[in-house]
């Protein structure tokens, strides 16, 4: 199993399949095997996360919302013990302590594990601007894998972190999301403490998170979100805090067609149509309007005075540092001394800002804005060729957010091709994000049907990520009615086959939640003799579910006597491994 979340971890340490040292194990090993991808700066190690997982033996996981969570840091965020280097060699220093946000989640019991790939001072939307090698997209590793935050996306794709943090000044916390068919989140500015992030634009950074599940995404809000500075937070886990899932008063779709670019626009024309059918069979009124002032206020960001921010943090290392700077970074960095913005640039452009904000607030107050998170994407070769004007082209849906404090959550939608992962990004205004929550999950459970599994599919289990791929999730366990047998059948690997019989036992299940129009997909991965009907469940309602032909009884093991396949399985280990008298 690669992309995990956060809840399936926690049912893995309960039920003793996983531990925290085996799970550090896994994913040393996986970042060796993926090498070759360039995700990490620092690489995880045993001998930096090992005092970590001692730790754990003084804490339980009833008081600690992370207790053995691993989690990837960004290498422009500090982490206590490791350098920080925002992919400039030149530039790398000691950090004393950890940032604020990082020192919040391992109070909480989270495990940080290394420190990812990033372009370099957080200063792209494309994964390449790094000295320490371009990070490769997860699924076509010749495609870009999207930045700022390119090895922390992929880390969690690739099942090397549960979960990571990244930054977003520009879309770097999203971008990375979409192209890497993850959840990236990022509340407003001031939302989430940036003490001991490196700046890229002070005014306007965030720190943000990748995960694989929106109630991992609220999870990290709840341990992160407070004021920078209050001791109080990061010396104590906090409780988890609970943000109700509010719909919004309706939904802003733009009104013109978006604009798609790169070699797969048509079919991330086709992947926008199909979500905007999603959007508006999710129970909340759509509203379409025009959408030409985020594209006003995302053309200041880079054509306006807020360059020379950057300029300002970072201008003075660039002097002293010879060619030790990427080459289109120092361009960038640059091009504000080359454009002349004076003082009165700066005024002229916030006051312009200003009349942006008041529209905005008006437009959006109580409704969620929904655009794509990219037009489409790039071959690392096509970037390389043409490094301005793609990476400008990633940024043409997010750039305006920071500047207007929007919060935002990105979100996988239906894939556009094989491997090509598309999605969109929901923005709400300051204080909103219970609306937020609430149209991120009505999105992501559009017509969606309740699935039973009894097996391989459970959380923890090696199918669960076909799950987690269709973009199903978790609802709780359950059981069947008492007419029912379990086989294991002699498959590799052994699976489990539910078989209705009369008389029978409750059998111990899962029921998930996947979109109807992704049921499919899933059936397309099942073999036979299994396939989905009709499971009665022991409070007598039906839901689909996985069931087996009855032919199958003869050359299979009767498991019923477990209850489920679980415990069919704990029986099997010990049979396997008796203790020794």
């Amino acid at each position: 199993m690669e992309k995990m979340t956060i809840a399936t971890l926690k049912v893995m340490y309960q039920n003793g399949t996983m531990t925290p040292q085996k799970l550090i194990h896994t994913i040393i090993e996986r970042a060796e095997r993926d090498q070759a991808m360039n995700i990490w700066i620092v690489p995880p190690s045993l001998s930096f996360i090992q005092p970590y997982l001692d730790r754990l033996a003084e804490k339980t996981p009833e008081q600690y919302p992370l207790w053995g969570i691993p989690f990837s840091v960004k290498d422009n965020i500090d982490l206590e013990g490791l350098p920080t280097t925002a992919a400039c060699p030149s530039y790398t220093y000691k950090p004393k302590k950890s940032a604020e946000a990082v020192a919040r989640l391992i109070a909480a019991g989270a495990i940080p594990v290394g420190k990812t790939n990033l372009d370099q001072f957080a200063t792209g939307l494309v994964g390449t601007r790094s000295p320490y090698g371009e990070t490769h997209n997860s699924l076509k590793p010749e495609l870009i894998s999207g930045g700022s935050s390119s090895g922390s996306a992929v880390a969690v794709a690739r099942g090397q972190a549960i979960f990571s943090l990244g930054t977003d000044t520009a879309g770097s916390g999203r971008v990375p999301a979409a192209l890497n068919n993850l959840i990236g989140y990022k509340a407003s500015i001031g939302d989430w403490p940036v003490d001991g992030v490196i700046p890229a634009c002070a005014s306007l950074d965030c720190v943000t998170v990748f995960a694989s599940a929106l109630d991992d995404v609220y999870l990290i809000d709840s341990v992160i979100r407070g004021k920078q500075g209050d001791s109080s937070q990061s010396q104590s886990p906090p409780p988890p805090l609970t943000i109700p899932a509010n719909s919004p008063r309706k939904l802003l779709l733009p009104k013109e067609p978006p604009v798609f670019y790169g070699d797969y626009r048509e079919a991330y024309r086709k992947a926008w149509e199909h979500a905007v059918q999603r959007l508006e069979r999710s129970g909340i009124p759509v509203e379409y309007v025009d959408t030409g002032i985020f594209g006003q206020v995302s053309s200041i960001l880079y054509d306006g005075p807020w360059i020379a921010e950057r300029w300002a943090d970072l201008g003075s290392f660039v002097e002293t540092h010879p060619g030790q700077v990427f080459p289109v970074t120092e361009q960038i960095l640059r091009s504000s001394q080359e454009r002349g913005y004076d003082a009165a640039s700066v005024f002229t452009a916030l006051h312009q800002l200003r009349g942006y904000k008041a529209q905005t607030d008006a437009l959006m107050q109580d409704a969620i804005l929904v655009m794509p998170t990219c037009g489409g994407t790039y071959t690392r070769a096509q970037v390389a060729a043409s490094p301005i004007s793609t990476n400008s082209d990633m940024g043409r849906y997010t750039n305006h957010c920071n500047l207007l404090d929007l919060s935002a959550i990105a979100l996988p939608s239906d894939f556009a091709d094989e491997n090509l992962p598309f999605g969109i990004t929901m923005f709400s205004l300051r204080g909103q994000d219970h609306f937020l929550k609430g149209a991120a999950a009505a999105f992501l459970n559009t017509e969606a049907v309740e699935l039973a599994v009894c097996g391989l599919h459970m959380r923890g289990f090696p199918l669960e990520k076909q799950l987690l791929d269709c973009g199903a999730s978790f609802v709780r366990t359950d059981q069947t009615a008492p007419c029912y047998r379990l086989i294991r059948l002699n498959t590799l690997p052994p699976k489990p086959g539910l078989i209705r019989s009369e008389p029978g036992s409750s059998i111990d299940l899962e029921i998930w939640s996947i979109p109807l129009h992704r049921l499919g997909d899933l059936l397309r991965q099942v073999p036979a003799p299994l396939g989905l009907g009709k499971v009665k469940l022991q409070s007598g309602a039906e839901v689909t579910g996985f069931i087996c032909e009855p032919y199958a009884q003869q050359e299979s093991e009767d498991i019923t006597r477990y209850g489920g396949w679980a415990l069919a399985e704990q029986h099997k280990e010990r049979d396997k491994n008796p203790v020794k008298g």
